[in-house]
């Protein structure tokens, strides 16, 4: 069986920053489940029935939050455990296959397929500590931490399984408020009353760079699947100047995202690991920080398909609001991170959003593709704004908060 790397403590990994061939294939699902979430949202957003219009906006994030919680814990996994034991690769694979199924109910969740999404979500966040417990010794721990999380997920699984057996509205408050559980309880520890609190945390941070790298690569599967999302639809659609102009805002708008994400935060991230004294402030503030940037990049590539399928169109606003919301949720992930590297608030993404906010109001009922490139020259004005700050001063070192 596997066990943790420098005997059972968090924190032990010894291997390098990169991911080893098994997470990178567990990448590669992870990209076809979020451009499953993605074609899952568009036809809700662009339905005739305005409640499930802006009803999508919800869906977004009950489909959404549970592929990219299952990513985190398989990746904190990873992160503590030897990736080279059978055990651990098996787990890998099994995560992988279970998040494939939960991706091909995606088109059905609300209505139809809704057991496949509930069951394998609760079967590895049940399964799989239960597995990794009998491993570790008494007193470990990281034992107690996941004997707390049994307990929990358990719990919660009524709820996702109860949403699969009821009708869509039902469902979608029940697995709503199943994953709310979920990350409150991961931030709070899982506390159970009558067991003591360990001495490590869900969101605590490996020394070494394993996780900080795995991180980015989830901002770059994000981006990635963007890219995907918008390239399909523009192969499937009569071309048109308008989806032209559309297909390179969004590959522009993909290249801001990450200019603006890897600007000194991005690529610091692991330096303040080994400078930051509270390694469980860091991992749960730089983990929800990557969360809302996700979810930001998947808002936006859902606002790029919809200016691929109606560029001109007006007299939606949910499609200006998703379309400029997307880059907004970006920018105060983003905003997040840099409180974990620099100990500092990022005013010029500040501004950024109250901009993006403001602009939203006049682009209302104009076409989704006037508010694209509106949102785009917002984010070319930051990463300017970035790389001229950057070009008064010195490289800077991370300064995390003490």
């Amino acid at each position: 069986m596997g066990h943790p790397r420098g005997g059972g403590v968090p924190g032990g990994r010894e291997s390098a920053g990169q991911a080893n061939y098994l997470e990178l294939f567990f990448d590669l699902v992870l990209v076809f489940a979020l451009n499953g979430v993605v074609s899952r949202i568009v036809p809700s957003l662009a339905s005739d029935d305005i409640v499930t219009r802006w009803a999508s906006l919800l869906y977004t994030l009950v489909l959404a939050l549970p592929l990219l919680w299952l990513w985190t814990t398989t990746s904190h996994i990873t992160s503590r455990f030897d990736p080279g034991q059978r055990t651990i690769q098996l787990m890998v694979l099994a995560s992988a296959f279970g998040m494939l199924i939960m991706a091909t109910s995606l088109p059905y969740a609300f209505f139809g397929r809704g057991m496949a999404f509930a069951l394998p979500y609760v079967l590895l966040q049940v399964g799989r500590p239960l597995l990794l417990i009998p491993t570790l010794p008494v007193g470990d721990p990281v034992r107690a931490l996941y004997t707390r999380s049994v307990i929990w997920c358990a719990a919660t699984a009524v709820l996702w399984v109860g949403g699969a057996l009821v009708k869509e509205e039902q469902r979608v408050a029940l697995w709503a408020t199943a994953i709310t559980v979920d990350l409150f309880g991961a931030r709070l520890g899982w506390p159970v009353r009558g067991l003591p609190r360990p001495s490590v945390s869900a969101w605590a941070v490996e020394r070494g760079r394993h996780l900080p790298e795995r991180y980015r690569q989830l901002l770059l599967i994000a981006l990635g699947e963007t890219v995907l999302a918008v390239g399909i639809t523009y192969t499937n659609q009569p071309v048109t100047t308008a989806r032209t102009l559309g297909l390179v805002t969004a590959y522009v708008s993909t290249i801001l995202l990450w200019q603006v994400y890897y600007h000194r935060s991005g690529e610091l991230l692991a330096d303040a690991l080994d400078a930051v004294p509270d390694r469980v402030m860091l991992g749960r503030t730089a983990g929800v920080a990557h969360i809302v940037m996700v979810l930001g990049i998947v808002a936006t590539a859902i606002g790029q398909e919809i200016v691929q399928e109606h560029p001109l169109e007006t007299g939606h606003p949910v499609w200006s609001a998703v379309v400029l919301g997307g880059p907004a949720l970006f920018l105060y992930g983003r905003i997040r991170l840099e409180r974990v590297v620099f100990n500092r608030l990022s005013r010029r993404r500040v501004v950024a959003i109250a901009a993006l906010v403001a602009l939203a109001v006049p682009l209302a009922f104009t076409g989704p593709l006037v508010a694209a490139v509106a949102a785009a020259a917002v984010l070319l004005a930051v990463a300017l704004a970035d790389a001229r700050h950057s070009a008064r001063r010195p490289p800077e070192a991370p300064s995390p908060p003490a």
